[in-house]
Formats: structure tokens, C-alpha cells, sequence
């Protein structure tokens, strides 16, 4: 029911023109603003690694200096003689110097590894950001299907109870029924009206979500068929899959990694701390002397072994170490819900396929029973009620039907989703598939540069 009438528009296109779910799930993959800012997040990520980095390159400045002074006083020449003296000198110099890293408790290592857990797990919220938004997509289209055909067969009720209505009429002017079948008519249609009208709104509300996952009006969109190749044969298998690939776990597992090197980087600050310094330096008029010149070049290395630093080193390690217990247990949890999250959805994706024949029955059912009523209804043995309710009954069916076929196709990708598969390679879709690795290529051994990579 809901592949043939679903293909109604929704404006005005040919079917030959039709959107596909692939078409459309390819523009929200490109043009969606949560995956986009998703992406831009994990380009933010990328970004802690060479920052991370610096922690081994030398820190070099350029100093100058210059100023004024004024010296005069008195000097004794020969024994007792005294002579006054005065004059100016401009000291100035300049220079640069080297601070370079060479022991830091590896704080550097720790914090290097740590930002590149924090790059994997910006990846798999990626992952799943797309997997959720491309979920949307399908609902967002399916929605739409379904409320264009349920707002067509109410329509069509619409007119089917309208000439109810006229031939109730003709049959009250010749004395074949009651005023009593009229206004039963007459309410049966005013119901039906608003029926339709409620439809209209809901279907504004589908087309105005479909716009925001999608980015573009529906137009004609094309039937749907639910995804089977791709889903695990068992529900053993579906969870098995799930614990390894969903990318909300394996986001989690990162940031437990990350908690842990963010515990060894806290108790570096308990180590020793090398370091070297070099510099070299130009002055001139060194000790207010006049024209005095002096080039002076040093190195030295300095070691620094902690004692007692008031306490907070401590206390961040402690802190450090209570985080990744929370982290563990994050873990745990998201571990429960993927888990719960699979057997709902298979359980719904296995009771599609029934609840769809069951609804196909009961329209065919209906469609027999109002035919027979109808005819009955013709030599007086039913009422013009039962006829407005058998037509109301085939109505309910035919709706249910199309809200089957609509669960149907979600809940098959709602189990994909929930398995962690619902991706580009898997659906097949005709579209490059963005790779973050990418931009970290670009940016991981930069050492400069104001300008990101897409030339900001």
C-alpha cells in the first residue's frame, strides 16, 4: 500500500524524477550541519597533537634593548690634583636565546599519546554523529511517505463519504431512509474533513523536519524497501557486533585511554625537570664605558628536582586517577545501553515483518466486508451506520498498513544503527566518504602557520 501511495507528490515532480532514500541520505551526508560541526570538532582535536608536540622543540626569542645614561664625577690626577668629568653613553645590545626541553617527568610523551586518543575518539563520536544523522534521514523520509499517503487516503475518504453523502440525500428525498442516515452521513464527512485537515498538519511538520535532516524540500520521493543483506543473522551476533564496532563504545574506550595518560601526566610533575639554555648577545657601551664592545655566547643546562610544591601535584594525580574510574564506568554504561539498544531493535525488526501481513489482511478483510455491506445496505438489510462504519474500518486499516510498511523500513535500519553499522560503505551510497585522517596528516608536524589547511 504505502509504495503505491506514497508516490503521490509532494509538490509538483514526475516520478521519473523521483528522490531516492540513497540521493537523499547522500545530501544530508554532505550537507547536514551536525555531522559538519562534528567534523570541524574533530579538526579541533586534530590541532592538540602539534600542540602537544611543542613540548620537544626549543622555545627561541630575539631580545633588544637600548637607553640612555649620564655619567659625571671626579678623578684625581697625579697626587693631589682633582678633575671633574662628565658624558653620556647609550648602552644597548641585542641577542637570542634557546630554551630547549630535555627531561620533563615525560610529560611531553604522555601528553602527545593523550591527544591522540582524544583524536580516535573525536573520530568515533564522528562515526556515530553520522550513523544517528543518516538514522534521521531515513525516519525523516519515511515520515514523509507515510503522511503523504495517509493524507491521500483521507482525502480520498473525503470524497468517497461526500458521495455517501449524496446518495444518502437521494434516497431520504424518495423515502428509502431516515433523517437519522443523513445526519449520520453528514457527521461521518465533517469528521473525515477534519481528519484531513489534521493530516495536512502533520505531513507541513514530516516536510519541515525532512528539510532540516536532509537541507532540501521533498519533492516526488521514491518507495523504500527495508534493509536485510547487511543485518546480522542473529540477535547473539547483532550484540556481539555491536560491543566491538558501535562507535559510541569504542569513543569510550579512547577516552579511557585518555584518562590514564592524563593520570601519568599529572605525576610528572613529581620528576625531575632538564632543560638547556643557550644564548648569544651583542652590547655596546657595556659598564656606561664609550665605545666598549662585548660579544658574549653562553650555554648552560639546568636540572630541577622537585621537594614539595604545596600539594597540588598531589591532588591533581588523585583527581587524575578518580576520573578515569568514572571514565571506566562510562564505559560500562554505554556498553549497557548499545547492548539494550540492540535487543529493542531487533525485536522490533523481527515483529515488522508479521505486523505488515497482518495489516495487509486486514485491508483486504475490510475491502471485502464493505463491499458486502454496501450491497446489503442496497436491499434494506443494513443501515446506512454500518455502512459508514465498514468504511471507516477499511480506512483504519489501510492507514495502519502504511504506518506498518513506514516501521517497518525504519526499524530494519534502526537495527543497523544499533549494531554501529549504518554507514556510506555499508548503504552503498554514491558519495566520497570524508576521511579526518586527512586533515591530521596535515597539521600533526606543523610547526607554523597561522593558515588551516582549507586556507583559513
Amino acid at each position: 500500500m504505502l509504495a503505491g501511495v506514497a508516490l503521490a507528490t509532494v509538490g509538483i515532480a514526475k516520478i521519473a524524477q523521483a528522490e531516492t532514500v540513497g540521493g537523499a541520505l547522500i545530501k544530508a551526508y554532505i550537507n547536514n550541519p551536525d555531522i559538519n560541526q562534528q567534523r570541524a570538532a574533530v579538526r579541533v582535536a586534530d590541532e592538540n597533537v602539534p600542540k602537544a608536540n611543542a613540548g620537544y622543540l626549543p622555545n627561541i626569542a630575539a631580545t633588544a634593548d637600548a637607553g640612555v645614561a649620564h655619567v659625571n664625577g671626579n678623578a684625581f690626577v697625579g697626587a693631589k690634583q682633582e678633575e671633574q668629568f662628565a658624558y653620556g653613553t647609550h648602552p644597548r645590545g641585542y641577542g637570542v636565546q634557546l630554551n630547549q626541553n630535555v627531561f620533563d617527568g615525560s610529560k611531553t610523551l604522555n601528553s602527545i599519546r593523550n591527544a591522540e586518543s582524544q583524536v580516535l575518539g573525536s573520530r568515533e563520536q564522528l562515526r556515530n554523529t553520522e550513523q544517528n544523522t543518516l538514522l534521521s534521514g531515513v525516519t525523516a523520509y519515511m515520515d514523509v511517505l507515510r503522511d503523504t499517503a495517509i493524507l491521500d487516503l483521507d482525502r480520498n475518504n473525503v470524497e468517497v463519504l461526500k458521495e455517501q453523502l449524496r446518495e444518502t440525500r437521494d434516497r431520504f428525498n424518495v423515502g428509502e431512509v431516515t433523517r437519522t442516515d443523513v445526519a449520520q452521513a453528514e457527521a461521518s464527512l465533517s469528521s473525515s474533513q477534519a481528519t484531513e485537515i489534521s493530516a495536512v498538519s502533520t505531513l507541513q511538520a514530516s516536510i519541515a523536519r525532512y528539510r532540516q535532516v536532509i537541507g532540501d524540500q521533498p519533492t516526488s520521493l521514491a518507495p523504500v524497501k527495508p534493509i536485510a543483506r547487511p543485518l546480522p543473522r542473529t540477535l547473539q551476533e547483532a550484540i556481539n557486533i555491536s560491543q566491538v564496532e558501535h562507535p559510541a563504545i569504542v569513543a569510550t574506550l579512547h577516552g579511557v585511554d585518555s584518562a590514564l595518560l592524563q593520570i601519568k601526566i599529572a605525576e610528572s610533575a613529581l620528576y625531575p625537570q632538564i632543560g638547556v639554555t643557550g644564548s648569544l648577545q651583542q652590547r655596546f657601551d657595556v659598564s656606561n664605558t664609550p665605545g666598549l664592545r662585548a660579544f658574549v655566547a653562553s650555554v648552560s643546562g639546568q636540572i630541577t628536582i622537585p621537594i614539595y610544591q604545596g600539594g597540588a601535584e598531589y591532588a591533581s594525580t588523585r583527581q587524575a586517577k578518580e576520573s578515569l574510574t568514572q571514565t571506566e564506568m562510562q564505559s560500562d554504561s554505554v556498553r549497557n545501553q548499545v547492548r539494550a539498544a540492540v535487543v529493542a531493535a531487533w525485536g522490533a525488526n523481527q515483529a515488522s515483518a508479521g505486523v505488515v501481513r497482518a495489516a495487509r489482511a486486514a485491508v483486504s478483510a475490510n475491502e471485502v466486508a464493505l463491499q458486502g455491506v454496501r450491497e446489503e445496505a442496497k436491499v434494506g438489510q443494513r443501515t446506512t451506520l454500518d455502512v459508514l462504519n465498514a468504511q471507516q474500518a477499511l480506512l483504519n486499516a489501510r492507514v495502519q498498513l502504511v504506518s506498518a510498511e513506514h516501521d517497518d523500513v525504519v526499524n530494519s535500519y534502526s537495527l543497523l544503527s544499533a549494531v554501529g553499522r549504518l554507514n556510506v560503505p555499508t548503504l552503498g551510497l554514491a558519495v566520497a566518504e570524508y576521511d579526518p585522517r586527512v586533515h591530521y596528516n596535515q597539521v600533526r608536524s606543523k610547526w607554523f602557520g597561522l593558515r588551516t589547511p582549507d586556507g583559513k
